[in-house]
């Protein structure tokens, strides 16, 4: 795929050519607008496309923006905080010159963290990696709590930082979950655990899925409507 910036008068936007689509499609989200053309077309045709869809693409940047604006301010400095499953963590940032390896600890309500060099760069590095850690044990005891419960199993589990999903089950019972669901409350990390231990019986998004889902978290309606609104500001 390749892409190039392009602008149509109000609304930047990247173009990006794709040998695997098959229709242009316009893709937004908190990090800009992208639209998706199949390699033959013409650019040319790019800005109509875009223009037809300009109220849309408007009323949705607008959305991703108000919740910028209601999520909690992420700060990667000492006396900064974090989000972690629902709690703020206090960061505790120490420069270690000569450190190779960053050190992330937790204690009580603080985060520690030791990096060789100073600025946000190597903090986030290091924070990340230790959110994927947290990541594989807090999903692994829900998932297992889950499919005890259910009489079902899975096969496997990745950690991973998708730009857009947040996890997948494959029809081998092989699941795959998103580091940045530690940034959201637990009860959106247990819920997306739920769906994703929903498919082992059910793979599609069929009427039988939702109302399977439906008995196992009742208010999964409005999980998926904190995850559509506020899923964008689930970063670093």
């Amino acid at each position: 795929m390749t892409s190039s910036p392009y602008r149509e008068p109000g609304i930047p936007y990247d173009v990006r050519r794709s040998n695997r689509a098959r229709y242009a499609r316009i893709e937004v989200d908190a990090g800009g607008v992208r639209v998706i053309v199949p390699r033959q077309m013409p650019l040319d045709e790019v800005e109509p496309f875009v223009a037809g869809k300009q109220r849309w693409i408007e009323r949705t940047l607008r959305r991703y923006r108000q919740a910028e604006a209601e999520a909690p301010r992420v700060r990667l400095v000492d006396g900064g905080t974090v989000p972690y499953l629902g709690e703020d963590l206090t960061l505790r940032v120490r420069v270690e010159r000569g450190r190779v390896r960053p050190h992330v600890a937790r204690r009580g309500g603080e985060l520690r963290v030791a990096v060789g060099s100073a600025g946000q760069t190597a903090v986030r590095d290091a924070l990340e990696r230790w959110y994927r850690r947290q990541a594989r044990a807090e999903v692994a005891s829900r998932l297992d709590a889950a499919t005890d419960r259910t009489g079902t199993g899975y096969t496997g589990l990745s950690i991973r930082g998708q730009r857009t999903r947040w996890a997948s089950c494959s029809s081998s019972g092989a699941m795959s979950f998103n580091w940045r669901l530690l940034l959201a409350p637990a009860e959106i990390l247990d819920y997306v655990v739920e769906h994703e231990v929903a498919h082992l019986e059910v793979l599609g998004h069929s009427r039988r899925f939702w109302s399977l889902l439906a008995r196992r978290c009742p208010d999964y309606r409005r999980h998926e409507r904190w995850l559509r609104r506020y899923g964008s500001t689930l970063r670093l």
